[in-house]
């Protein structure tokens, strides 16, 4: 391919990017932005092909990661999308490395001079760091997601602290910073010290900047972490001169960003004490606080059946135990059920709910559910109060007043209004807190009827009992 063809057919994908971002905003196009992207994807892939100087590797790379991915993606349940996601960022930042090592360790293969000229650097010591914090810290996140705490205190859901670590993570990032300007200005016979230690540093702090973090910020720290690969590939691209790469990359550390700050917003909390682990802490101190017993009023899937024929306005608020049970298919039917009854059926969305943004939309939209019954928290919050019934599906944090109190832990935290409904269900296996730690007085209210077991099964209970 000529220059000028390899340069249209990178605008072209790029263009295919920034379309598949605007569709996948909203659920209705997120099939099509998809689809776009895939595309895009693929004229990118094959591009870099075309210019490619080892065929034979490329290809080689190719099958054995879309093998790979395959078998994963197969075997991947929807609850672990999380860990998935998680997964797939740290790879992104230790290729970030891996490359960065390769550029340092043979300039001339990618094009560059020797010595190696000071932008070039500073793009290495960049791409570098972020690539070593986002694996390890990926890592880390991908530990607590997936329940591995009971092998290392480093995964546990709850906040890991210790004296003193504000401290120590300030002064191994001025310790890692100084190591890059160490390798800035050394020789190509002494560069290699102060670029080894700093990645030994940046791999440290990925993991000292999310122990600290609680699992009721796994949510943030999804879309973080996906700002920091993108970041890293954007590195990656520079290393390489591969303008792709460097928009590709750019698009995703951006859009991970503002994501970042989107979930910040819906959890009332800074980013910046999201980051340092200091929300964490605090919900661990607010729930050591209780203890005491309380009385909860439980039903059977008969009596909800009974409740829901006999409401006008129902609103389900799907939480991460529909997803955990698989219910979202029954939960669908359920909703049919009542809607050919004339009962008006929604669905309330949490931009928190899960744990992972978007999972409660993925879930309804694998049971295509249709998206005009979809609601987002801002657009259905003042309805729960002309309600009827409030159906809470396996949710907690999301749905408990206590963010309405000063002094909670969560407080200030935008919440959906089910407590405001005339009538609340809710379906869960136990008692248990959600991730944030604290107890649920919405469980307790006189109008809460509790429903206990799987969803699933619950669902299908239900289904059967409504005539």
């Amino acid at each position: 391919m000529t220059a000028n063809q390899v340069a249209l057919s990178y605008l072209l994908a790029s263009v295919l990017f920034i379309l598949s971002l605007r569709d996948l905003s909203d659920p209705a196009s997120a099939r099509r932005g998809n689809l776009l992207g895939m595309i895009g994807m693929a004229i990118a892939v094959l591009t870099t092909f075309a210019i490619s100087h080892r065929f034979d590797l490329a290809i080689a790379a190719l099958v054995v990661g879309g093998l790979l991915g395959a078998v994963v993606a197969k075997r991947v349940e929807m609850t672990q999308m999380p860990e998935l996601v998680a997964a797939m960022h740290s790879l992104v930042g230790l290729s970030a490395v891996l490359i960065a090592y390769a550029v340092v360790s043979d300039p001339t293969a990618f094009g560059l001079e020797t010595p190696i000229p000071p932008g070039n650097r500073l793009e290495l010591f960049i791409g570098t760091f972020v690539g070593a914090i986002t694996f390890t810290g990926s890592i880390v996140a991908f530990g607590k997601l997936a329940g591995l705490g009971k092998y290392s205190r480093l995964f546990s859901s709850a906040p890991v602290v210790f004296r003193g670590q504000h401290f120590v993570n300030l002064v191994l990032a001025l310790v890692m910073i100084g190591a890059g300007l160490l390798f800035f200005a050394a020789s190509p016979e002494g560069q290699w010290p102060p670029f080894v230690f700093m990645t030994v540093l940046a791999f440290v702090l990925g993991i000292l900047t999310i122990i600290p973090i609680g699992g009721a910020d796994m949510p943030v720290v999804i879309s973080m972490l996906n700002s920091y690969s993108g970041w890293a590939a954007a590195g990656i691209g520079f290393s390489l001169n591969n303008p792709m790469l460097i928009i590709a990359g750019s698009l995703v550390g951006a859009s991970g960003a503002i994501l970042s700050y989107i979930m910040c917003k819906a959890m009332n909390r800074g980013f910046l004490s999201v980051i340092l682990g200091g929300f964490g802490g605090e919900t661990a101190a607010g729930a050591a606080g209780g203890g005491e017993q309380k009385q909860v009023k439980s039903g059977s899937p008969e009596d909800v059946a009974f409740l829901l024929s006999n409401a006008d306005s129902v609103i389900i608020v799907p939480g991460y135990g529909l997803a955990v049970g698989r219910a979202q298919h029954a939960t669908k039917e359920m909703a049919d059920k009542l809607t050919a009854k004339g009962i008006t059926v929604r669905y309330a969305i949490h931009p928190v709910a899960g744990r992972m943004p978007g999972h409660m939309n993925v879930l309804l939209a694998e049971a295509e559910v249709s998206y005009d019954q979809v609601f987002e928290m801002e657009n259905i919050n003042s309805d729960f109060g002309n309600t009827d019934v409030a159906f809470v599906l396996g949710a907690n944090d999301v749905v408990n007043p206590l963010a309405e109190q000063p002094g909670s832990p969560i407080y200030g935290m935008p919440i959906l209004e089910a407590h405001k409904a005339r009538t609340v269900i809710v379906n869960k296996r136990s008692m248990a807190v959600g991730y944030a730690g604290i107890d649920n007085p919405l469980f307790y209210m006189n109008k809460t009827m509790m429903v206990f077991g799987d969803a699933k099964k619950v669902m299908e209970e239900i289904v059967k009992a409504i005539e």
